[in-house]
């Protein structure tokens, strides 16, 4: 499982400032600018999914569904941590060894100047998402029912599902909100928000 280095050696740095042609600057904020990308981001992700579901009406054999599953699953992190989420919407996280040994967590995001120069549509950003957030919460769905269900053998393909998928999630949250300390901040500012908003509501009424 991804963990970051106890030294919080994180850099948050610019993607690379590649210029845009014409077509894009033109294109609408709704028209899906990468197909192709949409359609694998989704794939990878949904098809373990449906072979989890169905695993037992496709095949008897155990081994080739799980065979099947971590393949998907390993396909899916591939292309979602170093193709989907560059070209969806501009983030990038990796990690790199420097000439100490000393591990360092990159997390990437472009910086768009204008809505006329971006590279990414809204609708490729929805799905990009969503896709994102809502599988993972499916495997650890998943993970809850085998393990009620005493499906013990399931186990451990629902639970690479959860890590592999839960990897990226927290990755490209890393890459939008930035580092531990931007998450923080978000949830203070959100629960104090809260706080505020229903002592004007509890005043207002009283």
């Amino acid at each position: 499982m991804l963990r970051q280095d106890s030294n919080d050696d994180t850099e948050n740095v610019s993607l690379f400032d590649a210029s845009d042609d014409e077509s894009s600057r033109t294109s609408k904020k709704m028209k899906i600018r990468h197909p192709v990308a949409s359609f694998f981001h989704l794939f990878f992700r949904l098809g373990a999914i449906i072979v989890y579901l169905l695993c037992e009406l496709l095949s008897s054999s155990f081994i080739a569904c799980m065979v099947t599953i971590i393949l998907l699953l390993s396909c899916d992190f591939w292309t979602v941590k170093n193709i989907t989420g560059r070209l969806m919407v501009g983030l990038r996280w990796w990690n790199h060894i420097d000439d100490d040994g000393k591990s360092h967590w990159v997390f990437e995001a472009r910086k768009e100047l204008n809505q006329d120069k971006r590279t990414s549509s809204e609708a490729e950003s929805r799905i990009f998402w969503l896709g994102l957030i809502s599988c993972p919460i499916i495997w650890v769905i998943f993970a809850f029912s085998a393990l009620f269900s005493f499906k013990l053998k399931w186990l451990a393909v629902v639970i690479m599902g959860v890590v592999l998928q839960g990897a990226n999630l927290y990755g490209y949250i890393r890459c939008k909100v930035g580092n531990k300390n931007n998450l923080t901040s978000m949830a203070t500012t959100y629960l104090g928000k809260q706080f505020l908003r229903q002592n004007i509501k509890d005043d207002q009424i009283s």
